[in-house]
């Protein structure tokens, strides 16, 4: 007898191991998905699974309107869980905004009120977990956005995408049977970067002139802190064991002193950048200088390169310009010609007739 019932314990036992290692990898009915899409540094990745539409009726039906008692778990008004199986997630690596209200970075349960066939609610809960809205808690809700459906070509499966990305956003669309759920997702690009650049600047990244010098940078063309941009740049130029000044470096510090109203500094700066400058260089600084209408720094820098290469017809052409934008006719017009004597090249020909014919003279 005792021998029967350890054979019949050894069986149980055995069985048991079988079943805890029974569950064998196969396909699922709706098969999971990521998709991801950064916006600035900011990487936002949604994690789902895809049923299929399979000829059903979705809207109202499949995925009834509102909060619903689904017969199952804890939760007896739960919205529809934005896909199958378990939690539909969405993650932030950093904080971000939906519908005006800020969002931690982390990993959310991403769930959806359907409220009718043209308004839904965004809803992301702190309970990533769980199974499918069966459990869903308001009171782990970290959001509450609503949102408009839109009308869209069939998609038979159940698929998010993210169909607008700017420069500071990123709209994240459900779309499944014949509709899409958009919802905005803004990120604060400027504030976020620089704070890493803040903090890789304390690090093995900061001995180096040239990050620096992109750090001060994006600041400047990105609307950071320009005393801190401006700080950033000089640490660039000089001070530093690393430091070395620059036409680059140089530039961006004047486009730092101009972006602050610093007209005297910038010039200034612009005029030391000439000095280190080559040709090309220079020619370009000549044609900031015109687009800004600071004529005569434009004509100091064109003619500088004149000087050193008084047959070259693009110099002759640079030169010309700025002398036909300050209203010096007569001028402007023997230089463009001086260019068409020297053998241009197809485009510099082409610059100088064209100029020629606008001011009557060809």
């Amino acid at each position: 007898m005792r021998a029967t019932i350890t054979s019949l314990l050894l069986c149980a036992v055995l069985s048991l191991s079988l079943t805890a290692n029974a569950q064998l990898f196969t396909p699922r009915g709706s098969q999971m998905a990521s998709v991801m899409q950064r916006v600035g540094t900011t990487d936002i990745t949604i994690t789902y699974s895809r049923p299929s539409v399979n000829e059903r009726e979705i809207w109202g039906k499949l995925v009834p309107f509102g909060l619903n008692n689904l017969g199952f778990g804890t939760s007896t008004a739960a919205p529809w869980r934005a896909g199958a199986n378990e939690n539909t997630t969405i993650s932030f690596t950093h904080d971000v905004s939906i519908g005006g209200k800020t969002v931690p970075a982390g990993t959310y349960g991403l769930h959806i009120n359907v409220k009718d066939i043209e308004n839904a609610t965004i809803i992301l809960s702190k309970d990533t977990e769980a199974w499918g809205s069966y459990f869903y808690d308001p009171a782990k809700d970290v959001l509450q956005a609503d949102v408009k459906l839109k009308d869209i070509p069939h998609t038979e499966l159940l698929t998010f995408s993210f169909d607008e990305v700017s420069k500071n956003y990123a709209v994240a669309s459900l779309k499944w049977e014949k509709k899409a759920i958009p919802f905005k997702i803004e990120v604060n690009v400027t504030d976020i970067v620089m704070d890493q650049i803040r903090s890789q600047l304390k690090g093995q990244k900061g001995f180096s002139r040239q990050n620096w010098e992109q750090a001060a940078n994006f600041a400047l063309n990105n609307g950071g802190d320009l005393d801190e941009a401006l700080t950033w740049i000089n640490g660039a130029l000089e001070g530093n064991f690393f430091s070395e000044k620059t036409v680059n470096g140089l530039a961006t510090k004047a486009q730092i002193l101009m972006k602050k109203g610093d007209k005297a500094g910038f010039g200034a700066t612009m005029d030391e950048a000439s000095t280190m400058a080559n040709a090309n260089q220079l020619n370009r600084m000549g044609n900031y200088m015109l687009s800004i209408e600071d004529y005569d720094r434009a004509l100091k820098y064109y003619n500088m390169n004149l000087k050193d290469d008084p047959k070259n017809p693009t110099w002759h052409n640079s030169v010309a310009a700025a002398y036909k934008a300050k209203g010096n006719t007569k001028t402007a017009i023997k230089h463009y010609k001086k260019a068409l004597a020297l053998k241009p090249s197809d485009q510099d020909k082409a610059r100088s007739e064209k100029a020629l014919k606008e001011l009557g003279a060809m």
